[in-house]
């Protein structure tokens, strides 16, 4: 049987966005950290869906014996970037009692009447549970960015109103994994385009994601302020290629596995004597 091929650096170094970072200067179609092919990351992938399984069981199970810690894992990307393969890989290999998952779409009216992280807050996950935003806050500077939805200075305050937020969600024990899928312009028009080609990938497909596309390097520069604004040490931003597909989900596989190794799980002490049940159980 072939050996297993895994990272040679791991992604929480080599995809972590720190001081001097450049979106510009990645490449989308890179495989940082890792050397091996689709059918080595496929590999990977199936290898490691067990432990991720068990540290996801080890977080609920503290949790119902007083632990505080949870995770949250943020992703944003482009249209068509793999956030739904993503999110249906991770939520496939964990018990779904301990998952939180959150889709934000645009806001109601009801919520535009507040402020922006109104909405967040209530959908953040509660102790021993894996959260999973896809698209989240960062919209509101985003979007609200490139269309000129909110002033500069608007924006600078939603900057700082989100890291006290990330903040004060780090220090209730909450590890963050905020992630960015960053595919080309080229591979998101042949995502489009396969997705006309496809008639049980209609409804995936909206005019809505073509008209934001003419804004691309708008949504680059905005990323950019993001990442400088918001990656903090409570709070890292990864930068994830994710044109090739199989290479995003085993390099946010190895970021969510390394935030649960992180928070340092064990499993809870029984409250009873084992040996005691277990003649029970064996006189039963």
């Amino acid at each position: 049987m072939a050996s297993i091929v895994g990272f040679h650096q791991h992604p929480s170094d080599t995809l972590r966005v720190g001081k001097g970072f450049s979106l510009a200067a990645v490449d989308p179609d890179a495989t940082p950290g890792y050397s091996g092919n689709k059918a080595d990351g496929e590999a990977l992938l199936a290898d490691l869906d067990g432990k991720l399984t068990e540290m996801q069981e080890k977080l609920f199970a503290e949790s119902r014996f007083g632990g505080k810690k949870r995770i949250l894992l943020v992703l944003q990307a482009m249209d068509t970037a793999g956030k739904g393969g993503i999110v249906n890989h991770v939520m496939a290999t964990m018990d779904p009692q301990g998952v939180q998952f959150k889709a934000f779409k645009a806001p109601s009216e009801q919520e535009k009447s507040y402020d922006f992280l109104w909405r967040i807050e209530k959908e953040v996950p509660a102790a021993g549970m894996v959260g999973i935003f896809d698209r989240s806050h960062y919209e509101d500077v985003l979007i609200h960015r490139v269309h000129n939805w909110a002033t500069p200075e608007e924006i600078t305050r939603r900057y700082r109103a989100i890291n006290e937020f990330e903040g004060r969600q780090a220090d209730a024990g909450t590890r963050i994994v905020k992630v960015m899928l960053n595919i080309s312009r080229d591979e998101q028009k042949s995502r489009l385009l396969a997705r006309l080609d496809n008639p049980a990938k209609h409804w995936k497909y909206s005019s809505g994601d073509l008209k934001e596309r003419a804004f691309w390097d708008d949504y680059m520069a905005a990323y950019q302020a993001a990442f400088d604004a918001t990656s903090t040490a409570a709070a890292p931003w990864y930068v994830v290629p994710a044109n090739k597909k199989w290479y995003a989900r085993i390099a946010v596989q190895q970021l969510v596995m390394s935030a649960l190794s992180d928070v340092r799980l064990e499993w809870p002490k029984a409250e009873f004597d084992v040996d005691i049940e277990r003649e029970l159980v064996a006189r039963s």
